[in-house]
């Protein structure tokens, strides 16, 4: 029994694992230290192995609770109530758990705020779009924490982020905002801007 504890335990702690990098973004949101949100990028190449992990310990310990026991011949006393950390249906709860930490990144962009532009163009000439590549971002939670640092700069008018291209495209009003403010706001995420460039 102990060792099926410890494989629930191992299988919950690769779950967890495989979705660090996308878990981050949220709790320093939540704890308002954006700078912590890439700390655990480094771990994005490593999901296909921490979830094949989590699926391989976590079968064997349903395997390890399902399979018959041996039955023992004696006048023992047999009524003793087994813990609940050693029940079906705690594994049933770790099992579900360790799934919704692994489709994590697929769900993380909702649990962030949206943003509203509410910046007042008066002069046309004055709108510039800007190209920043980003490293570090590997969900669309990453998307939205940089979507999210960057509105709160007075002069942003659209933002596109994207993680699978590594880059956000980023329209404001040169009056209010500049180049260099938004790669602040975006480096105060944690991600790094490696390249910018002006579109137009």
């Amino acid at each position: 029994m102990k060792s099926e504890n410890k494989l629930a335990g191992l299988g919950l702690l690769t779950a967890i694992s495989a979705s660090l990098c996308c878990i981050t973004p949220v709790l320093a949101l939540l704890a308002g230290t954006s700078g912590l949100a890439s700390a655990f990028s480094w771990l994005d190449p490593l999901r296909p192995y921490l979830i094949g992990l989590t699926v391989l310990v976590l079968g064997f310990a349903w395997y390890q609770k399902l399979k018959p026991q041996k039955q023992m011949d004696c006048n023992c006393d047999t009524t003793e109530k087994t813990p609940f950390i050693q029940t079906k249906k705690f594994l049933g709860i770790v099992t579900v758990f360790a799934g919704l930490m692994l489709a994590f990144p697929t769900y993380a962009h909702i649990l962030f705020p949206k943003t509203e532009n509410k910046t007042v163009v008066t002069d046309q000439s004055k709108i510039q779009t800007a190209e920043f590549k980003i490293t570090g971002m590997t969900c669309s939670g990453c998307e939205e924490h940089v979507n999210l640092e960057v509105n709160k700069l007075t002069g942003i008018i659209k933002t596109t982020v994207s993680y699978e291209n590594g880059n956000a495209i980023i329209e404001f009003d040169q009056a209010q905002t500049n180049i260099q403010e938004i790669e602040k706001a975006i480096e105060k995420t944690g991600y790094s801007v490696t390249e910018k460039k002006e579109i137009k």
